[in-house]
């Protein structure tokens, strides 16, 4: 492993231990050469379907491309950035245990929006309106008024009392 600091490959392992979640292995290591130490984090890696677009061109899926969308959707909201990490790992997940090789951007789209929709409401709205191409006023309307409909409690689930 190369050090980020003086990129000398003459590194040191100093401890080891897989992640809370089991999914990763950190390891704490020292630079022989400058002494300054780093983490690192080993995981498995499982390929990634190639994204078909709508104009039929084929690319790989660029993990810092899902990330500045959801950003961009999320700028100034009032979302953690744990939960940016999450929602991004449940959507790479749900591309890795498709089993697909090839995935369609839009059902990528769909992802996002779900999980945006989960995060906040407002970023929903953002991101729909660009995704969806919302031509008027109408149309951002509807996509509110499919929020307010989730959000509001069901009058049905009510009990009385005797």
């Amino acid at each position: 492993m190369r050090c980020p600091f003086c990129q000398s490959e003459d590194t040191q392992v100093l401890d080891t231990r897989a992640s809370e979640e089991g999914d990763s292995i950190r390891r704490r290591r020292r630079c022989n050469a400058c002494d300054k130490r780093f983490t690192t984090y080993e995981r498995v890696e499982l390929a990634m379907p190639v994204i078909v677009k709508k104009n039929g061109s084929r690319t790989e899926f660029e993990h810092a491309k899902l990330r500045a969308s959801l950003m961009l959707a999320l700028r100034k909201r009032p979302v953690s950035a744990d939960a940016v990490d999450g929602a991004i790992q449940r959507i790479e997940e749900k591309l890795r245990s498709s089993g697909e090789r090839e995935i369609m951007s839009g059902q990528i789209g769909e992802l996002v929006m779900r999980e945006l929709r989960r995060l906040d409401k407002i970023a929903y709205i953002r991101f729909a309106s660009v995704y969806r191409s919302f031509e008027d006023v109408s149309e951002f309307r509807d996509a509110i008024d499919e929020i307010d409909i989730e959000s509001k409690p069901s009058t049905f689930s009510k009990t009385t009392r005797s």
